[in-house]
């Protein structure tokens, strides 16, 4: 039975958890991946880790990056200009660099591979299973017909589903996810704050982590509500948004 957690908690803006490297004797854990995950804002989430392939940095949705580093894998989950940024990808992008989206999204860059909703790519180090993501209410924000992505990662043991722009739709009952990234707009994705943590419930996760909020709709107010409707179901954590 799982123990009761606590509502909320928030990581600190100087780093974080404290997180275990990852090495040959080390199990990855919840800990240790929230302590290697940042938040840019909408829903741009960075995960970079000291794996047993070599130290590894994984993007989603990058979002107004300015700063030029090395990236071995960038997933995109759609075309809107918010989660698919041209700047960022020229940044981000290197020779080896494994990039993967919809086709809508391959078909406006080079280079990029095709996933959608129901394929996965073992890459070794991580696991990539594209989920579907769409809208049921506003079919015209997200509609299912486009095919477009969230994300579940394999890490080690562990599942992180980022939801990409979503409403609570009923496949999020069979992603078993043990943390969840799940957006709190309520113009474009979900319909109200206890929806998406209706979601967070449907999925299983034990952490759930809210993004999409802050920059052009949802707020730290609904943070907050979010955090309260999960407290006893799952741990939420507040990451920092990073500039």
């Amino acid at each position: 039975m799982r123990a009761a957690p606590a509502a909320a908690y928030n990581v600190p803006s100087g780093g974080a958890i404290a997180a275990p490297k990852e090495g040959p004797m080390t199990k990855v854990t919840i800990e240790s991946i929230i302590g290697w995950m940042s938040w840019y804002g909408q829903s741009a989430i960075r995960i970079a880790w000291p794996s047993t392939q070599g130290p590894k940095t994984v993007w989603i949705d990058p979002l107004k990056i300015g700063q030029r580093e090395k990236s071995d894998l960038i997933l995109i989950t759609h075309p809107h200009s918010d989660h698919f940024d041209q700047e960022s990808m020229d940044i981000l992008y290197g020779p080896s660099t494994i990039a993967m989206g919809p086709s809508e999204v391959i078909l406006r860059r080079r280079g990029m591979i095709t996933i959608e909703p129901g394929q996965s790519k073992d890459l070794v180090w991580i696991k990539v299973e594209a989920v579907p993501a769409y809208n049921i209410v506003k079919k015209s924000n997200h509609p299912r017909s486009s095919k477009w992505n969230g994300y579940i990662l394999s890490i080690g043991d562990l599942r992180v589903w980022h939801a990409g722009d979503t409403e609570r739709i009923p496949e999020m009952k069979g992603y078993h996810a043990d943390i969840a990234l799940v957006p709190l707009g309520q113009t474009y994705t979900m319909e109200s704050v206890e929806e998406a943590a209706g979601a967070v419930i449907d999925s299983g996760a034990k952490v759930a982590i809210p993004i999409h909020y802050g920059m052009y709709e949802g707020s730290a107010a609904d943070a907050a509500r979010f955090a309260s409707l999960l407290e006893g179901k799952a741990k939420v954590v507040l990451l920092p948004q990073k500039k």
